[in-house]
């Protein structure tokens, strides 16, 4: 296994890794809107949150060698269902067909006060 850090997404927040290269895959911890140099969130909405949220992931993802057209799966966590037609759009202008395989649901609750978070796994180019 090999860490995957980059300046461009946010910090983790704890005791994980921004991302894990294990083989061909990586695999992307939750990240959501957060300007990766501010800490703050970005975006009011769950559309501005997603949009934010997916150039995180893209960033990990480009660290690793990978990018959003190498996800095969993703989980998307949101605080409140009613987003799930702007996430969706939102995700729809940042993957390409085949869309990948995901999860959507809906949580109590997350570690920052946001709408949305996103982690992903791709095939590494």
């Amino acid at each position: 296994m090999q860490e995957v850090t980059t300046e461009d997404a946010p910090a983790a927040i704890g005791p994980y890794s921004q991302g894990i290269v294990d083989g061909d895959r990586v695999y992307v911890s939750g990240q959501g809107p957060l300007d990766p140099k501010s800490g703050d969130v970005v975006g009011d909405d769950a559309s501005e949150q997603t949009t934010r949220t997916l150039e995180n992931v893209a960033a990990v993802l480009d660290a690793a060698d990978a990018s959003l057209s190498d996800v095969v799966k993703t989980t998307v966590f949101l605080i409140d269902m009613d987003d799930y037609e702007a996430v969706n759009e939102t995700y729809g202008e940042y993957m390409s067909e085949p869309y990948p395989a995901r999860s959507a649901v809906e949580v109590a609750d997350l570690p920052v006060d946001v709408r949305v978070e996103i982690e992903a796994v791709a095939t590494r180019r």
